[in-house]
């Protein structure tokens, strides 16, 4: 049974950082493509980054560009956002997903997903 256990995130100023923890148990997690989505409260759920099985391939949202970082560790099966001069409009439940397909910014193609956690930024 696949789990993700997301840690991190909070409520914070505009313009500071945050890191968002996703660790995963229950599959082989080098051979997964990993996304990061976020829904703000009354829209969609959205994509916001994702990174192939090694690390050497990342995709983000043009939103977010420049100021969010995703990165992996498969010794320790964990997922990684570290989020920079966060702005207002970040503000959302943010989840970490298993992808299907190498980077993938769909919703349809990614399968196991996070509790979720509420980031929270205030101007």
């Amino acid at each position: 049974q696949v789990q993700l256990r997301q840690s991190g995130g909070g409520m914070v100023q505009a313009g500071v950082s945050l890191r968002l923890s996703c660790a995963a148990s229950g599959l082989t997690f080098r051979l997964y493509t990993m996304g990061w989505f976020r829904q703000a409260p009354g829209k969609e759920r959205e994509f916001v980054a994702a990174i192939n099985w090694s690390g050497g391939s990342t995709l983000y949202t043009d939103s977010v560009k420049g100021r969010f970082t995703i990165s992996r560790d498969n010794a320790k099966n964990t997922v990684y956002l570290q989020m920079n001069s966060l702005k207002p409009d970040d503000t959302a439940v943010y989840y970490c997903a298993t992808g299907s397909r190498t980077l993938a910014t769909t919703i349809a193609d990614y399968d196991s997903w996070g509790q979720g956690t509420q980031v929270t930024v205030s101007s």
